[in-house]
């Protein structure tokens, strides 16, 4: 089967729908399907995977609680129909259709076998509230919708209507279960560590600082590794000197590192406030042998299994998220357990099974049907005029 995969978000950028859809392109390949990924790309002539199609230069665009770098306008358009042409796709599959960037234009210029993946979570989102009437226009053209969880699936039919098939994201767990410790690491004082946009305000940082003085007084030695794209110097000129010399800033990593990082520390804390609807980072941490300390956002709840595969802290809790800690570093049979359920549960994540579920999606849509074609109508460009102002209004 051939495969056409469209990624909204800038391919050079770490974030959970990158990764899910760079992991599914390469279990589909390793499953014997030809498959090709269109998505922006912040220096296009950068040197990536083969099967990775760039549609020019992203912008940053305020998107679902931070800024996301996303590729629009009339030229990428074009650039988008041409791949489409060439690709002659068996199926296309479109992740977060709604959202400002390639995806929905791919929506708008494709006919034939569509697929849609919803992954994020919203509250209630002024972008596509604005865009409503946009957005259902493309969202017709899709004969299948996949969310990643309930939060995501619920953002679908709250938002846009309609219902979605549930499949989860996925992890590979053999590339994880490889990893080995950084030099220097872990120490036996006590290690902990924190992945993630660090100028993000959802994504926790702050409540983990908040905590470690605490964790500090219990555990003088303790040790936090710190990964993930931002401004490390502006948070460290923040930090109380008694802090940070027990942070290590890694800065934005390679995924060999990351995996690393993981098979270096004791516990991985997801302090994450808001706005998740899966958790990929959990089962990335898991799929180590890692044990997980997670705010109870529901998403994180899902995949740690209500707390039986990682233990859980209210969220945004910083003194809970300290006594947590604590406890955890305090007790090595508590962390084994954990490390063993998570574990498990990873491997009931893996992408050679979610992979299948998803290729069964593809068959269900392409029986009896052509190549995916080129939608020719001459309404594109008023389309594209009303979204591109409803976006604007939407982030002003």
């Amino acid at each position: 089967m051939r495969v056409g995969l469209v990624c909204p978000y800038d391919w050079d950028v770490p974030g959970g729908v990158k990764s899910h859809v760079r992991d599914l392109a390469e279990e589909l390949i390793r499953q014997g399907h030809e498959v090709s990924v269109l998505a922006p790309i912040r220096d296009d002539e950068a040197a990536t995977e083969p099967y990775v199609v760039s549609a020019g230069r992203s912008v940053p665009v305020r998107y679902n609680g931070s800024v996301a770098r996303l590729k629009f306008g009339f030229g990428t358009t074009q650039t988008v129909r041409r791949w489409i042409q060439r690709g002659e796709f068996d199926v296309l599959h479109i992740h977060e259709p709604a959202a400002p960037s390639i995806s929905i234009i791919a929506c708008w210029v494709a006919n034939g076998p569509l697929v849609g993946t919803w992954h994020s979570s919203h509250v209630r989102s002024r972008a596509l509230l604005a865009m409503n009437g946009t957005v259902q226009t493309a969202m017709e053209k899709l004969r299948a919708r996949i969310a990643v969880s309930e939060d995501a699936r619920r953002t679908l039919v709250e938002h846009v209507g309609g219902d979605a098939v549930l499949i989860p994201n996925g992890v590979s767990c053999q590339a994880y279960e490889g990893g080995s410790a950084l030099p220097g690491w872990p120490g036996d004082g006590g290690t902990l560590m924190f992945i993630g946009r660090l100028g993000e305000p959802r994504k926790g940082l702050s409540v983990l600082i908040e905590a470690m003085p605490t964790i500090i007084e219990a555990f003088p030695n303790v040790r936090c590794l710190v990964a993930g794209p931002g401004d490390v110097d502006e948070i460290v000129e923040d930090l109380d000197p008694q802090v940070s010399s027990h942070m290590e800033f890694l800065g934005l990593v390679s995924e060999e590192t990351k995996i690393d990082a993981f098979h270096s520390v004791d516990v991985y804390v997801a302090p994450h406030t808001g706005g998740e609807s899966f958790g990929i980072v959990l089962l990335e941490a898991m799929a180590s042998g890692t044990p997980v300390l997670a705010s109870d956002l529901p998403a994180f709840s899902a995949v740690l299994g209500g707390g039986s595969a990682g233990q859980l802290f209210a969220t945004g809790d910083s003194a809970e998220l300290a006594k947590s800690a604590i406890e955890l570093l305090s007790n090595a049979p508590r962390r084994q357990q954990l490390a063993q359920a998570g574990l498990a549960r990873a491997h009931d994540y893996d992408w050679s099974t979610v992979a299948r579920e998803i290729v069964e999606v593809y068959d269900s849509v392409t029986v009896g049907s052509g190549l995916v074609q080129c939608d020719l109508r001459g309404q594109l460009v008023g389309r594209l005029a009303n979204f591109t102002r409803g976006d604007n209004e939407a982030d002003g």
